[in-house]
């Protein structure tokens, strides 16, 4: 299975489905199931802004218990976004697809979750699962985990 690492607290905010985009500064033409990866860093200041720290305490998480080093959620990469930055109105991204001309906006607090500046891409998550924290050694880009067996 692909999987992807990303840092703390983010990983988390998507396996709890706080979190649907992952942005990237690359875009990805895979499509299908993507195990995410928390890395073992932890950005403990963000931790503490909100909306990080209230939507993370909701779900029991300080910046002191999140999984480090582990897959945590299995979740489906069904589409990735070209943003275009802030819509001329609403003041919030908009993201496009290329190849079907589709538009999406995305919400404030998605917003606060990711870099959405014009020409970075948004890896779109759905049916996300979360699960026990699987140890893992992550790497950057997308890499392959054999891990999937014991979820």
């Amino acid at each position: 299975m692909k999987a992807i690492t990303i840092h703390q607290p983010w990983a988390t905010l998507i396996a709890l489905g706080e979190k649907r985009f992952e942005t990237r500064s690359w875009s990805t033409r895979y499509r299908g199931p993507i195990a995410i990866h928390a890395a073992k860093k932890v950005d403990k200041d963000i931790c503490l802004e909100e909306p990080f720290r209230s939507v993370l305490a909701k779900h029991g998480y300080t910046v002191d218990n999140l999984p480090t080093g582990a897959v945590v959620a299995i979740a489906n990469l069904t589409e990735c976004w070209r943003s275009l930055g802030e819509g001329y109105l609403s003041g919030v991204p908009i993201l496009q697809n290329g190849i079907k001309g589709q538009t999406k906006q995305i919400s404030p607090q998605e917003d606060s979750f990711g870099w959405f500046e014009s020409g970075r891409y948004a890896w779109e998550m759905t049916d996300v699962k979360q699960i026990d924290p699987v140890p893992a050694k992550g790497q950057q880009g997308l890499w392959n985990w054999g891990g999937e067996r014991d979820v």
